[in-house]
């Protein structure tokens, strides 16, 4: 199955910063439905996204956090935590 890969994200520093392989990441954001570019997902959407992500992501490394995630997506997300 071909792999979505989001143009705005520099998918090789996102996942060096979290400690796995560009594939690793590009399988794990496959299943993200990030909101459209110019709009802000609703809080359930954004719930579900960032839950799928970590949960998969932790397979492949457990150290991981919830606090991990978020620092490295603010950093890499355009407009940075704000635009989330």
């Amino acid at each position: 199955m071909p792999m979505r890969d989001d143009g705005r994200r520099p998918v090789d520093q996102i996942s060096r910063d979290l400690g796995v392989t560009p594939d690793q990441f590009r399988t794990c954001f496959n299943n993200v439905n990030p909101a459209p570019q110019g709009s802000l997902p609703n809080p359930n959407q954004k719930q579900a996204n960032k839950q799928y992500l970590l949960s998969c992501l932790q397979k492949s490394n457990p150290d991981i956090s919830n606090d991990s995630l978020d620092t490295v997506m603010d950093r890499y997300r355009p407009g940075g935590s704000s635009a989330q």
